[in-house]
């Protein structure tokens, strides 16, 4: 278990993280989100002890992250480092061995690792050789090879196409299913809702929401809901309780402010009988963001997100 204990650090006058603790459980992921800035990577460059906190406990399994500690951690920084010029075996086998494997215990891995992520190139090729996407592929590997205990991915989808991503998406599952504890971060909140057990939010280095990411959700109540029917903007926009009514995927999406107001909303919505589409369903993980920070921070991460691509 990684336990992170009321931790901070000021960089100047900057409080970059302040006061957080959370758990991180074998076998659970935890999806770690908040604008540019809202104190992540500080939150991982902490846990691996690249800096220390100001004050505050960081433990794995009840000790102090040590060097031999981490050789159990994999990490994928947010920042690419592969050397363009070295072949990808040789790469991979060199971060293997930082983390305390020998060359005769990875090499005969190594191919099953490029098949598993589908990289377009063999061992003995240059890293330059490849595209970004492979690239990054072969980044991933190199965290991963060593088969890691805790699992560490900053930003880890940045520049993947849907096909790789959800290649990624599976492999973390699969650690999971290995017994690993894995935490990333990401600018995209479908990838956190679709595999992520546990959300903490971090809003200018304070954690603003942790919990199981069901739970999180729901406690905000179904209050969202995307319809298809001949009632027209006007109409539902009438009913006391609706916030907006706003065209959404080919149907409507109707916010309201009580979850009570959504059998009204399908009275009126079925009151020529019947229709192709009613669901109510709690906010998303990227609308409770929006609500918790704000559409700025939306636009900010989309930006960055795009300066990834």
């Amino acid at each position: 278990m990684l336990k992170l204990e009321n931790i901070s650090k000021t960089f100047g006058d900057l409080r970059a993280v302040v006061d957080e603790s959370w758990e991180l459980a074998d076998g659970r992921i935890l999806g770690l989100i908040g604008q540019n800035g809202a104190g992540k990577s500080t939150t991982f460059k902490m846990i691996l002890n690249f800096i220390e906190a100001d004050s505050g406990q960081i433990t794995w399994n009840g000790r102090k992250i040590d060097s031999q500690v981490m050789n159990e951690i994999g990490f994928l920084p947010e920042e690419r480092g592969l050397y363009p010029d070295v072949k990808i075996g040789e790469q991979i086998l060199y971060f293997a061995e930082l983390h305390g494997k020998s060359r005769q215990e990875i090499r005969p891995k190594m191919q099953q690792w490029m098949d598993k992520f589908d990289v377009k190139g063999k061992l003995t090729d240059k890293v330059k050789k490849l595209s970004k996407g492979n690239q990054q592929k072969v980044q991933l590997i190199t965290a991963l090879i060593h088969e890691p205990k805790l699992i560490i991915l900053d930003e880890p989808f940045s520049g993947l196409d849907p096909v790789n991503a959800q290649i990624l998406l599976d492999i973390i599952v699969e650690q999971k299913k290995n017994g690993a504890a894995i935490i990333y971060s990401s600018h995209d909140m479908n990838n956190v809702s679709a595999i992520a057990d546990d959300v903490i939010m971090l809003n200018r280095g304070h954690v603003v929401l942790n919990g199981e990411t069901g739970q999180v959700r729901q406690s905000f109540g179904r209050t969202m809901i995307y319809l298809e029917s001949p009632a027209t903007k006007a109409e539902l926009s009438a009913i006391p309780g609706v916030v907006s009514v706003e065209d959404y995927a080919g149907g409507l999406q109707v916010t309201l402010s009580d979850p009570k107001v959504g059998r009204q909303v399908f009275e009126l919505a079925t009151k020529n009988g019947y229709i192709t589409a009613f669901d109510q369903q709690p906010p998303t993980l990227e609308q409770i963001f929006k609500m918790k920070i704000g559409q700025d921070a939306i636009d900010e991460a989309e930006k960055e997100e795009l300066t990834h691509e």
